[in-house]
């Protein structure tokens, strides 16, 4: 059991509450902006989908609510300190967090394997930097876009899951072109 896990039972009551907030973002690439400390406030728990960039990004977000991250490409996934596939149980719900998912447009064959493999409620993912909230099957796949550097003229975005009762409600959340 790592850190994360074991701050994850020591929390249990987050599990029983009616109300759960998670903060949701990747591909950082070593940039933190500020604007993420006003949109995850009150957030219970943030999940990273990888290519965190440093470590300074992730005491950032520690900062503002428990973390829990996946790495990614860029990070060199477990030589980061980071294993490259994580299960977290919040809101009683089972969340998956892999960096990729999909490819070229396209669920891979590694991503798909995941998904049978580990039957979550929720997966969150990056790298494509491509926000998307889709329903597969009872499963919701969440990618909050880049939270980094603006690539590929896409937006840069994160996320929220907000889980109350039965129910899971994503929003993607549009940050600006330049870092507050």
């Amino acid at each position: 059991m790592d850190y994360a896990d074991k701050l994850l039972a020591s929390r249990s009551p987050m599990n029983r509450r009616k109300t759960i907030r998670i903060g949701v973002i990747s591909d950082t690439h070593g940039l933190f902006d500020p604007a993420v400390r006003r949109h995850f406030k009150g957030v219970d728990h943030i999940l990273h989908a990888g290519d965190i960039g440093g470590r300074s990004v992730i005491e950032q977000l520690e900062q503002i609510a428990p973390v829990t991250a996946a790495s990614g490409n860029i990070d060199g996934y477990g030589r980061s300190g980071y294993p490259s596939e994580r299960i977290v149980r919040l809101g009683g719900r089972r969340i998956a967090i892999r960096h990729i998912l999909y490819e070229g447009g396209k669920m891979n064959t590694e991503g798909q394997a995941f998904l049978e493999r580990e039957q979550p409620d929720i997966c969150i993912f990056g790298h494509t930097h491509q926000a998307r909230a889709e329903w597969f099957g009872k499963m919701l796949l969440f990618n909050p876009g880049s939270a980094g550097p603006r690539r590929f003229k896409l937006p840069r975005g994160i996320g929220i899951l907000t889980m109350e009762g039965g129910r899971i409600k994503p929003a993607l959340i549009i940050l600006g072109d330049r870092v507050e």
